[in-house]
């Protein structure tokens, strides 16, 4: 089990959407969002090169830099150098900022290195608390796992960083990294939500290894952001299957049965498991981090997962 403590206010705050993430965000806002985050109590954050082609770790550590370094913990990632690009157009990977730079799988010691080095200048801290290796399984798993997360086991035992790990939504790759022996957490995106649990073997398995998992995307891009989806809702980023908005519109009818809405049971499952430590929840403003606290607030049932089980709307 990692030393890192996970459990820091109600959830963690992701940053991806500060970053730009498939629309702009002011610069004025995204500090809004996390000053909104840490007047909610929040104390942990996530963000990535990736987010916004290195504009998350900027504007984030701009955000944090007047806060005691030893009052928060932040994560980030590594994997994907950021190089020059050719700075004729936007970002091709679901982020409005232009293509000055762009991404380079490297998973190399070296790369790994520099990597959170040119993490660290962006952000303007001297370390961060957790790195994950950020999608192995989109370049080249076997490299990921036999380069780049033995790299940065190393940077931990060195002291560089307290926890390391992994982040995917492949559950195969997150499988094969926790078996190295070298992982003390994993992010698990999207793939362990009130809508479908298809990591549920994963999550067992991290806790009888002793490995932390933080669930991100717990409303699947937007399914389950709202009381009752909508015919348009969002799922991986795209238009979600009908059959999956019936599903989730039978989870927001047991829900509203027992008092809570869907998003507020989103919001609760993961961290019913025993080795889910927190779940982190982006936002692109103040209100969307002031919704998801209240949110996080609310006592979800004991009942309300007995009644999804019984009728086969949840298989944990």
């Amino acid at each position: 089990m990692s030393q890192v403590e996970f459990d820091l206010g109600p959830f963690w705050l992701g940053a991806a959407g500060i970053g730009n993430l498939l629309h702009e965000v002011t610069d004025d806002d995204a500090r809004a969002t996390v000053d909104a985050a840490w007047d909610a109590g929040v104390r942990g954050f996530d963000t990535a090169p990736h987010y916004g082609l290195g504009l998350s770790e900027r504007r984030l550590g701009a955000a944090l830099a007047d806060r005691p370094r030893s009052s928060f913990t932040l994560s980030t990632k590594v994997g994907r150098l950021l190089v020059p690009g050719p700075g004729d157009g936007t970002d091709d990977e679901g982020f409005a900022v232009p293509n000055d730079l762009v991404r380079q799988w490297d998973p190399s010691a070296a790369g790994i290195r520099r990597s959170l080095d040119e993490s660290l200048g962006r952000l303007g801290l001297d370390h961060v608390d957790v790195a994950y290796l950020h999608d192995p399984d989109v370049y080249d798993l076997t490299a990921g796992l036999t380069q780049g997360l033995p790299a940065l086991a190393a940077l931990r035992d060195e002291g560089v960083v307290r926890a390391v790990g992994v982040g995917s939504n492949s559950v195969d790759a997150l499988c094969a990294a926790i078996e190295t022996g070298l992982c003390d957490v994993v992010m698990l995106a999207g793939r362990y939500t009130l809508l479908e649990q298809p990591a549920a073997a994963l999550v067992e398995r991290c806790a009888e290894l002793g490995v932390d998992v933080v669930a991100v995307g717990v409303y699947n891009s937007g399914l389950l952001s709202c009381p009752v989806p909508a015919d348009d809702a969002t799922y991986d980023y795209a238009a979600a299957p009908p059959e999956l908005v019936e599903r989730a519109r039978a989870l927001a009818a047991v829900c509203e049965r027992h008092g809570v809405t869907l998003p507020e049971a989103a919001l609760a499952f993961p961290r019913q498991a025993a080795a889910v430590r927190t779940v982190a929840v982006g936002a692109q403003s103040a209100e969307q981090v002031r919704e998801n606290a209240a949110r996080a607030a609310v006592e979800v049932p004991g009942a309300l997962w007995d009644e999804l089980r019984a009728g086969g709307l949840l298989e944990v």
